[in-house]
């Protein structure tokens, strides 16, 4: 008998429980639950899903995701007590070993636990007096399999999960018959695919959440290079089976070999050299050969023709390429946010079906535009006009036709509408856009807005009726809404495609329709139509400093702290009034939660002639926060500042160099800025 779940609202969640200004223990560990998230789903259908960093402008945040709770609820126009069950993403006794083994490394911490820490979140941060059992906690592989599974659209599918580490499995392989889900194998941590990319990130040099910079720089190398070298570090067996050598120890290994064959790990900012190149070239091989043997073994032996695949492995669009042109599958679905961020919608939906909620039969999803919007018309006014001794605003009677002749005019783009992105893709919402055409947009993007490594390559959009005529799309079923699958720019066009045509001749496609996104297809669309080439080069709308823009004073931000030469935000055209520095004088400047001063003495000791006697210093506290040496006068006046207070009636005078610093520790997101009235953030 099915529950009456008409009226059923179920609240995924996951991210640690750290506040907003605190991580629950000092210097957590930036792997302990990253990339919080909210998802609510009503009677198995999505409602809204966001990630807490485009909220809290901190990246990859482990934050516990009260903002994001907050915008799924007003997305919903519901209250907390209109939610039925609030879902986890790990189970219970696995979160609370985690705190237990924190607490061993931390004894002056307070020993608590997850369920009460979560429902103290709840009451502090939004005011709801949850009751402990409304809180349900869901195995993290089954969370990720549910929501790349019942939102792919199939029937009988082979659903692979693939990720750092759940409970106890970096993989588990399901099957579905078309309405439940069966585990059929799983593959233990020690054998973690994800782990073992990341092994390969460090030594390049990058971190945590920095394993897609690998994947950009793979098609610059040789992966012959290094072959023989990673051969040692793994071995195929019968029946998909495998082995990292030695067992739980690739890291150690990785370095013992890698130093015998002359190749010293990267260090951050160093530039890199053709055997980084190769390194990476071999550790996307590597990878790539593992995974196609476990998925290549069970897709035979199971006889299932469609893939549904999760876990944040599947956000590898090169191995999802070479899966889709495999043979192995007539159809791929890959989860717009098929990292962490995924399953809180998964354990959303677990969590419904044992509630008897029908989660299925449900349509592909197509849309990930599931986050907040940008307002109505009239507050998005009231907001462009308190930016106005900065910006000048237009409305163009038609806001798509004068866009696309504004990118067949060369300008790039800050393009933002609608509700935001679900997942680390722009889609259309957030985005930047330019001419995909002239190979020095690329560059040029790179120099206004990404400060990011020259090799990376850019994005096409294209429409769907033209998409062929430009990309090898494989037989294979791939859906391209999410930019999921790299795949091959047809060779007649790569020279025409400039700026986004990457090294190999490969690119990373997203396909737009008209019924999935109506104005940015008629965007596409239209600038084809002036061009004669129907492909935009799409890119996030965000700088190097921050997660992808969400609301309308972060859109601002990015687009006064870029050099993009126009920003289009709904239906308005924004340009810049004033050239560097900004005019900021009535312009108030505020602190983030994490930001943190520092004043302190230098160390005399070091016996250095003309030391300065004190430094002082800005930083984010939060895991991998970024830090930045200040001037004394720089210092004096953030010591000043307010979140209230204009910035020109400080009583601190103004220069230019002040205002220059002022504005990179802006562009770094370290302060922020406001118009008088709005709220800056308070003091540090």
């Amino acid at each position: 008998m099915l529950a009456d779940w008409n009226d059923m609202l179920i609240l995924g969640l996951n991210g640690n429980v750290s506040a907003a200004g605190a991580d629950v223990v000092p210097n957590l560990n930036e792997l302990y639950m990253h990339d919080a998230a909210a998802t609510l789903v009503r009677d198995g259908v999505l409602v809204a899903a966001v990630e807490e960093e485009r909220l809290n402008r901190i990246k990859k945040t482990t934050k516990f995701p009260s903002n994001a709770i907050r915008e799924c609820l007003a997305a919903a126009g519901a209250k907390p007590a209109d939610v039925d069950a609030i879902a986890y993403y790990f189970p219970e006794d696995f979160f609370d070993d985690i705190f237990q083994q924190l607490y061993t490394e931390h004894p002056s911490v307070p020993t608590r636990y997850s369920r009460e820490m979560i429902l103290e979140r709840l009451r502090v941060d939004l005011g709801w007096a949850a009751p402990p059992d409304i809180l349900h906690y869901v195995p993290h592989h089954l969370a990720h399999a549910m929501s790349t599974y019942y939102r792919s659209g199939m029937r009988e599918a082979l659903v692979v999960v693939m990720d750092g580490a759940g409970e106890r499995n970096c993989t588990t392989i399901y099957r579905s018959d078309g309405a439940e889900l069966f585990e059929i194998a799983s593959y233990p941590v020690p054998k973690s695919l994800g782990m073992f990319y990341l092994y390969g990130t460090r030594h390049l040099g990058y971190g945590f959440g920095d394993e897609y910079k690998v994947m950009g720089l793979a098609p610059y190398g040789d992966p012959s290079t290094y072959r023989d070298v990673f051969s040692t570090l793994y071995s195929l067996g019968p029946n998909g089976t495998y082995e990292l050598i030695p067992r739980g120890g690739v890291v150690f290994r990785m370095t013992t070999i890698l130093r015998e064959h002359g190749l010293q790990p990267r260090r951050r900012g160093e530039p890199f050299t053709q055997a980084h190149m190769d390194f990476a070239a071999s550790v996307q091989e590597t990878t790539e050969q593992i995974a196609m043997h476990v998925i290549g073994y069970w897709a035979r032996s199971t006889g299932l023709r469609n893939l549904a695949f999760g876990g944040g492995v599947a956000h590898n669009s090169t191995l999802n390429g070479r899966i889709l042109t495999s043979g192995l599958f007539d159809e791929v679905f890959v989860h717009p946010a098929s990292h962490d961020a995924g399953s809180s919608e998964g354990a959303a939906l677990v969590v419904a079906r044992e509630r008897g909620e029908r989660v299925w039969p449900l349509p592909r999803l197509t849309n990930a535009s599931l986050g907040p919007d940008l307002g109505d018309v009239d507050s998005l006014e009231r907001t462009l006009k308190s930016w106005s001794p900065l910006v000048d605003v237009e409305r163009p009677d038609d806001i798509v036709e004068a866009t696309a002749h504004l990118l067949a005019a060369g300008e790039a783009i800050g393009w933002a509408h609608g509700r935001s992105e679900f997942g680390p893709r722009a889609l259309g919402n957030r985005s930047i856009l330019a001419d995909a055409r002239p190979k020095e947009n690329q560059t040029r993007i790179n120099a206004m807005v990404k400060k990011r490594e020259s090799f990376r390559p850019f994005a096409p959009v294209v429409t769907a009726e033209a998409a062929g005529d430009y990309f090898d799309l494989p037989e294979t079923v791939g859906h391209h809404d999410f930019m999921s699958f790299v795949v091959q720019v047809r060779a007649d066009r790569r020279e025409l495609l400039g700026a986004v045509t990457h090294v190999d001749g490969s690119a990373r496609v997203q396909v737009v329709t008209e019924e999935t996104n109506p104005r940015f297809h008629r965007l596409v669309t239209r600038f084809g139509e002036l061009t004669g080439t129907p492909v935009l080069l799409n890119t996030s709308f965000n700088n190097h400093a921050e997660p992808i823009v969400q609301s309308v004073d972060d859109v601002l931000t990015s687009y006064l702290t870029t050099s993009l030469d126009v920003l289009v935000i709904e239906d308005f055209v924004v340009r810049r009034r004033t050239e560097l520095p900004l005019a900021l004088e009535d312009f108030t400047i505020g602190f983030r939660p994490v930001t943190r001063l520092v004043r302190r003495l230098a160390d005399v000791s070091a016996g250095r002639p003309g030391a300065p006697e004190v430094s002082h210093e800005i930083y984010l506290d939060h895991t991998s926060g970024p830090r930045a040496t200040i001037s004394a006068a720089m210092y004096e006046l953030l010591t000043h500042a307010d979140g209230v207070t204009p910035l020109g009636s400080l009583g601190i005078e103004l220069t230019g160099e002040l205002l220059t610093e002022l504005y990179d520790l802006w562009q770094g997101r370290f302060v922020t800025v406001a118009p008088v009235g709005d709220g800056a953030g308070s003091a540090p």
